[in-house]
C-alpha cells in the first residue's frame, strides 16, 4: 500500500488535501458553534441587563418625581395653615383638594394622594378611600417612619372609590415650617398595576419575567399575582445573595433553568431581577447546529469535487513537464539535489537541478527590481515629509496659539497629526480611495489656514469609489503643485477642484486649478520628462543605473514613476495648462480583475 501511494502524485495529493480540507472544516465548525452559542448567550444577558436599565431609569424617574411632589406639597402656603387651623374652612378644604387632583390627574401611576392632620380636621384626598392597610403598616415600622425623612411602605391593599387596588406608598411627616412640630401625614400611593405597566412592556424575553423588589427584597411587583407581597427568599429559594451593583447568576427550580440578571436602583435600595430561561439559548444553538452541519456537508461536497477536479487538472500537465525537463541540457555544471522520490515530483526536481542556477540568477534580478520599487515609495514617503512645510506649519500653529487663544490650534494639530500618521503609516503602499481623499483634504485644511482666503478645494468623489483600493500618496503632492505652483503665483483668490470618476474598468482622478498656468517651455519640459520615465521604464532590467536623470518637477515625476511602476505605462500622467487659465492633471488607475473592496 505505502509502495502504491508511492508512486503516483495523485494519490498522494489527494489523500493529503482531503485530510487538510476536512480537518480545518470541521474544526472551524465546532469553533464556529461555540462561539455562535456564547455570543447568542452573551447578546441576550446584554440586551436584558440593558433592558433592566431602562426600566431601572424609569422608576427612579417616577419615585423621584413623587418624592419632589411631596416636598412641593409640604411647604405649601394652604396646606400649611389647613393643617395649623383648629377650624376646618371648607373652601380651603376644596381648593386644597383641587391641588391634589390637578397634580395627580395627568400621572396615571399616582393611586391617591392623602394628608391627615393631627388637629382633627378631616382628611384631604383625591381618591375616597373606604379601607386601607397603610394605618397599620405605619404603626408596625412607626419607629423607622418617625427617624426617616421619608419612608416607602411594603406594598398593601386598599380599598377605594376607584376600586380594590395594592399600592406601594411614599409617607412623610409634614411640619409646621415655623415651629418643626409635626401637624400631620403626607401619603401618596403609587398605583402597583403601573409599576407592572413598565415591566411587562419593556420587551422582555418571551416566558421570562422581571420582579421588582424593594429595601425587604420583599416582591412588589412583576411576576406571578400570588407572589406579590412576598419574600424573594420565601418565592426563590437557595438563590444566591444579591449584591450592591449588576450582576448574573443562574437559578434552577423544579421547572426549568433560568438567568437572573440583576441591577438595583441605588436611591431606594430598591432591586430589579429578571428570569431568563435557558431553553430559549437552547434553541437558538439547534438553529446554529443545524446551519453549520449543513454549511459544512456542503462545503466537503464541493471541496471532494473540486479536489478531484483540481487534481486532473494538476498532474496532467506535471506529467508532461517533466516528461520535457528531464531532457533539457544546460551548458553550465550546477550542483546535484537529492532526489528522494520516484514519483513525478521526482522527476521534477531531477530536471530542476539542471536550471536551479539560471533561476537563481533570475531571482536575483527579480530582486534588484523590487529593491528598486521599494526605494522609489521610500523616497516618495520622505517627500512627504518636508521641513520647510513642517517648520512652517508648526510656526504657524504657535502665532495663531499667541493670537487667538482657541481651539483652532487644536484642530490644526490634528489635521497635522493625521497626516504625518497617513504618510508614515508602517510604510504601506495601499490604502482606500477614502483614506486618500481624506489625507489631502487634512493637507488643505493645514494650508487654509496658513494661508487664509487664498484659495478654496473641493472634492467630487463617486462614492462607489471610497472604499476600493489604489496606491497611497498621489492626490497630496498633485494638490500641493497646484497650491505652490499656480494659486500662490496669483493675486487673486483661486479655486482647486478634485474629481474622482469610476468608470467601466478604471478609476479616473483629475486635480484643476484656477493659477496663473504653466508656460509652453516649462510645459514642453514637463511633458519630456513624462516621456523619459516611460523610457527608462522599459530599460529598467537592462540598466538600472540610467535612472538617475536630472529632475526638475520632482513632485509631478515621483507621482508620475509611482503610477508607472505599479499600474504599467497605461497610468501615467497627464498634464494640460493655459497661461492665466490653469492647470488640469488627470491620470487613470486600472481596475484589476478580482479587484476586492478593502
Amino acid at each position: 500500500m505505502r509502495r502504491w501511494f508511492a508512486k503516483s502524485l495523485n494519490r498522494k495529493l489527494s489523500l493529503l488535501i482531503l485530510f487538510a480540507i476536512v480537518i480545518p472544516l470541521l474544526s472551524t465548525g465546532v469553533v464556529s458553534y461555540r462561539i455562535a452559542t456564547s455570543i447568542t448567550e452573551d447578546k441576550a444577558k446584554l440586551a436584558g441587563m440593558n433592558t433592566l436599565k431602562q426600566i431601572s431609569d424609569k422608576l427612579d424617574f417616577v419615585t423621584q418625581d413623587v418624592e419632589i411632589m411631596s416636598m412641593f406639597l409640604i411647604g405649601q402656603k394652604d396646606i400649611q395653615t389647613y393643617l395649623n387651623s383648629d377650624v376646618g374652612d371648607v373652601n380651603s378644604y376644596l381648593q386644597i383638594v383641587g391641588t391634589l387632583w390637578n397634580l395627580s390627574y395627568s400621572k396615571k401611576y399616582i393611586s391617591n394622594i392623602t394628608i391627615t392632620p393631627i388637629n382633627g380636621n378631616p382628611a384631604l384626598y383625591t381618591t375616597t378611600v373606604t379601607n386601607s392597610g397603610l394605618n397599620a403598616l405605619i404603626e408596625q415600622d412607626k419607629s423607622v417612619y418617625e427617624s426617616a425623612v421619608r419612608w416607602w411602605s411594603p406594598l398593601y391593599a386598599t380599598q377605594t372609590s376607584d376600586g380594590p387596588k395594592r399600592v406601594i406608598s411614599l409617607v412623610r411627616p409634614i411640619r409646621d415650617i415655623n415651629t418643626f412640630k409635626m401637624i400631620g401625614t403626607l401619603a401618596i400611593s403609587i398605583d402597583q398595576s403601573e409599576l407592572e405597566r413598565y415591566l411587562t412592556q419593556a420587551g422582555w424575553e418571551e416566558s421570562g419575567y422581571v420582579l421588582l423588589l424593594n429595601q425587604h427584597t420583599d416582591i412588589i411587583s412583576g411576576g406571578d399575582p400570588l407572589w406579590l407581597g412576598r419574600s424573594m427568599s420565601e418565592v426563590f429559594p437557595h438563590m444566591g445573595p444579591f449584591l450592591d451593583t449588576s450582576s448574573i447568576q443562574s437559578y434552577k427550580n423544579s421547572a426549568q433553568q433560568y438567568t437572573v440578571l440583576y441591577n438595583p436602583i441605588p436611591r431606594l435600595n430598591w432591586k430589579l431581577v429578571g428570569f431568563i430561561p435557558t431553553h430559549i439559548y437552547r434553541a437558538q444553538n439547534e438553529y446554529v447546529v443545524t446551519v453549520t452541519a449543513v454549511a459544512i456537508g456542503i462545503a466537503l461536497l464541493l471541496a471532494v469535487l473540486m479536489v478531484l477536479y483540481f487534481l486532473q487538472w494538476v498532474t496532467q500537465p506535471l506529467i508532461k513537464l517533466t516528461q520535457y525537463l528531464k531532457d533539457l541540457n544546460p551548458d553550465d555544471t550546477i550542483p546535484r539535489y537529492e532526489v528522494k522520490s520516484i514519483d513525478e515530483v521526482g522527476l521534477l526536481v531531477h530536471s530542476y537541478n539542471k536550471l536551479s542556477e539560471r533561476i537563481g540568477w533570475l531571482k536575483e534580478q527579480v530582486q534588484q527590481n523590487e529593491a528598486m520599487k521599494k526605494e522609489a515609495d521610500i523616497l516618495a514617503l520622505q517627500a512627504q515629509i518636508n521641513p520647510h512645510f513642517l517648520y512652517n506649519t508648526l510656526s504657524s500653529i504657535h502665532w495663531i496659539a499667541l493670537r487667538n487663544k482657541d481651539h483652532q490650534i487644536s484642530e490644526m494639530v490634528g489635521a497635522l497629526s493625521d497626516f504625518l500618521r497617513f504618510s508614515l503609516n508602517k510604510g504601506e503602499e495601499f490604502c482606500s480611495v477614502q483614506q486618500e481623499i481624506s489625507h489631502a483634504q487634512n493637507y488643505a485644511y493645514i494650508q487654509s489656514i496658513r494661508f487664509p482666503d487664498q484659495f478654496t478645494i473641493e472634492f467630487f468623489i463617486d462614492p462607489e469609489m471610497q472604499q476600493l483600493p489604489m496606491l497611497k500618496l498621489l492626490l497630496q503632492p498633485l494638490i500641493e503643485n497646484s497650491l505652490i505652483h499656480g494659486i500662490q503665483k496669483k493675486k487673486m483668490k483661486g479655486h482647486i477642484y478634485v474629481h474622482g470618476e469610476l468608470l467601466e474598468d478604471q478609476m479616473k482622478f483629475v486635480i484643476e486649478d484656477t493659477g496663473i498656468g504653466i508656460e509652453e517651455l516649462k510645459l514642453r519640459d514637463i511633458s519630456q520628462q513624462l516621456a523619459s520615465a516611460h523610457q527608462q521604464l522599459g530599460r529598467l532590467n537592462q540598466a538600472p543605473k540610467e535612472l538617475k536623470t536630472s529632475i526638475t518637477s520632482y513632485g509631478l515625476i515621483n507621482v508620475h514613476r509611482r503610477l508607472l511602476l505599479h499600474y504599467g505605462a497605461q497610468s501615467g500622467l497627464q498634464v494640460y495648462s493655459t497661461v492665466g487659465v490653469g492647470t488640469r492633471i488627470a491620470f487613470s488607475i486600472p481596475l484589476l480583475k478580482g479587484e476586492t473592496v478593502i
